[in-house]
């Protein structure tokens, strides 16, 4: 008896950043957040998940007493800003162990506040999947502290037939 029988070639679609990145996407998912839909995933070297988090609204209060909407001319007190918890932020709370010399993915580049929180538990980098804030002064000082901080950060861009392959799993495992 052949004892390769049973021994096939395997290969993963993805690579880490890929996968790490789609876990993000999923996590944004459970935002109610209207307008911006966040999620972040923790990674260490061994690539296991450290933590994850989403936008949203602060834990444990009736948040249907808050606002979500984002017209900057009402008062602080009237607009989602003062109440919303960031990915990273709920990430780095609900994380069961040391983020130090960890990798973090998000779909939004970090805000300034959360780039602080990234700088404090001595994260190593950043990958990213959209920067739409760039031209901001805030993003502009976020860069700053993470220059500073010595942390890595850069783009990830994901590849078309990644999102069609997942579309069409999904498609085939829906009834």
């Amino acid at each position: 008896m052949d004892s390769k029988v049973n021994f096939v070639p395997v290969t993963s679609n993805l690579n880490w950043d890929e996968y790490f990145m789609l876990q993000a996407m999923m996590a944004s998912f459970k935002s109610k957040d209207p307008n911006t839909k966040v999620g972040c995933v923790f990674v260490d070297d061994n690539n296991h998940q450290l933590s994850m988090g989403y936008n949203g609204q602060i834990a444990g209060i009736d948040e249907s007493q808050l606002p979500w909407g984002n017209d900057k001319t009402a008062p602080l007190d009237q607009q989602k800003y003062a109440y919303v918890v960031h990915s990273e932020a709920n990430a780095i709370l609900h994380a069961k162990a040391s983020l130090d010399g960890s990798r973090c993915y998000v779909t939004l580049f970090p805000c300034h506040e959360c780039a602080k929180l990234l700088a404090t538990v001595k994260i190593k980098e950043v990958i990213y999947l959209s920067d739409k804030y760039s031209s901001t002064v805030e993003n502009q000082i976020s860069k700053r502290i993470l220059d500073m901080s010595n942390i890595k950060y850069r783009e990830l861009t994901l590849r078309k037939d990644i999102v069609q392959d997942l579309c069409d799993h999904f498609q085939s495992v829906i009834p």
